[in-house]
Formats: C-alpha cells, sequence, structure tokens
C-alpha cells in the first residue's frame, strides 16, 4: 500500500510525462513544491517498488507498474469529480480539492461502486478522460481553439486548465461543455476571438482563454 504522498508523486510524474516520457526531478520538484532533494529521495523509494527507473543524474520515468498506479489515482479522483457534479451537484469548479482528499481512499470496491452509479462515464467534469479500472487511458485528439479560424463552427469538448479561476470565468460566459461555437472573427493582433453559441452573440474570448479551449470539430460556413 502506497501513502498518500507517494500517490501525489505518480500522479505528478503521469501529467509531467505525458508529451515527453521522462521528466527532470527538478521540474518535479518544483511542481510538487518541495526541496529538490525530498524529491531525490522519494525517487529513490519509488525506485525501490519498481514504480519508476531512476538513475543518478538523469530523468526519472514511470515503469508499467508505475504507469499503471498513477492511472487509477487519477481514476480515482476523476471519478469522484463526476460524482461530486452529478449526483451531489457541485459546480465543476468546487470539485477538485475535494477529489484530492477522496482519492487516496484505498478500497477499489468503493470507486468501481462510484462508477456503476454514474454510469461508467468516460470523462470527468472537465472533459479529460477517466482511466478504466486496468488503468487504460484512451486519449482524445482535441486541438485548441485558438488553432480555428473565421467561419469554423467546433464543439466546446474539455478544459486544457481546470482551474477555478478559468472554470469560473466559463460559468460567467454560460459556456459550458459539449456547447457548438461559430467563430465570427479572429483579431491577427492579439488573436481574441469573437464567437458565438446558444443566445450569445459575438462574445469576445481572449487568446489566452482560446489556449485553454479543447475543441473538435470543423465545418466551414459559407
Amino acid at each position: 500500500m502506497m501513502s498518500g504522498t507517494e500517490e501525489n508523486y505518480l500522479k505528478a510524474l503521469f501529467h509531467l510525462s505525458h508529451s515527453k516520457g521522462e521528466v527532470n526531478i527538478s521540474d518535479l520538484s518544483k511542481h510538487l513544491q518541495v526541496k529538490l532533494p525530498t524529491a531525490n529521495s522519494m525517487m529513490k523509494r519509488l525506485s525501490e517498488k519498481k514504480l519508476v527507473i531512476h538513475e543518478s543524474y538523469r530523468p526519472v520515468k514511470l515503469s508499467e507498474k508505475g504507469k499503471k498506479e498513477a492511472a487509477l489515482i487519477i481514476r480515482k479522483h476523476r471519478l469522484t469529480e463526476m460524482y461530486l457534479v452529478e449526483i451531489m451537484g457541485l459546480g465543476w469548479e468546487e470539485v477538485h480539492e475535494i477529489a484530492e482528499q477522496i482519492e487516496h481512499i484505498q478500497s477499489p470496491a468503493f470507486f468501481d461502486k462510484m462508477d456503476e452509479l454514474l454510469g461508467y462515464p468516460n470523462v470527468d467534469p472537465h472533459g479529460s478522460p477517466i482511466p478504466d479500472h486496468h488503468g487504460h487511458v484512451t486519449i482524445e485528439n482535441y486541438q485548441k481553439l485558438s488553432d480555428y479560424k473565421a467561419g469554423d463552427q467546433v464543439q466546446f469538448m474539455a478544459v486544457g486548465d481546470s482551474s477555478t479561476d478559468l472554470l469560473n470565468y466559463l460559468n460567467a460566459k454560460s459556456l459550458p461543455l459539449g456547447t457548438i461555437l461559430h467563430i465570427e472573427s479572429v483579431e491577427n493582433f492579439d488573436g481574441t476571438m469573437s464567437v458565438s453559441y446558444t443566445d450569445k452573440k459575438n462574445e469576445l474570448l481572449s487568446s489566452k482563454v482560446c489556449d485553454k479551449l479543447l475543441v473538435k470539430g470543423k465545418v466551414v460556413i459559407s
């Protein structure tokens, strides 16, 4: 059985290694806001448990065992977020910190039951994929809203940043997941987009926001 701290390290490694497959320990220590020697010590401990591949002065990698364990921790977190939103009625901006605590419960049956009650969802309230109970994750190839141009039509599928500030901003814009966005125009100077959706016309979204909205589909409006 792993400690909550060990689980947090595995989860951080999973997220940080998503693009490159390996992580510099200095980046890991910054991400977790711990001192470098502390992170090094934990890597040695996780290496002894065969959860990471770690050599001195080299980036660290999750082992296959470590990848599965990390995915199962993320599964617990994302299922909890979905349960809090769908069953308990909390807002998507309220659930992250609660899920951070519940994800450390060591009871697969508890989370399998949660999964069943939810109807076996594929994604969490922020559109992120939920690993299955074997640790398998299906990644969708969404693109940033900022990758599209005027005249395109897309569907908002996930957020690339689930910070409370962004989620509250989207709440204020009445912009939930699943919304169809019609891109009216894009400013050449700073990438600001004018978009229309539901009963909203020519809403302005900054390039910073557009970079964090993940979408799918493309329809050229003639």
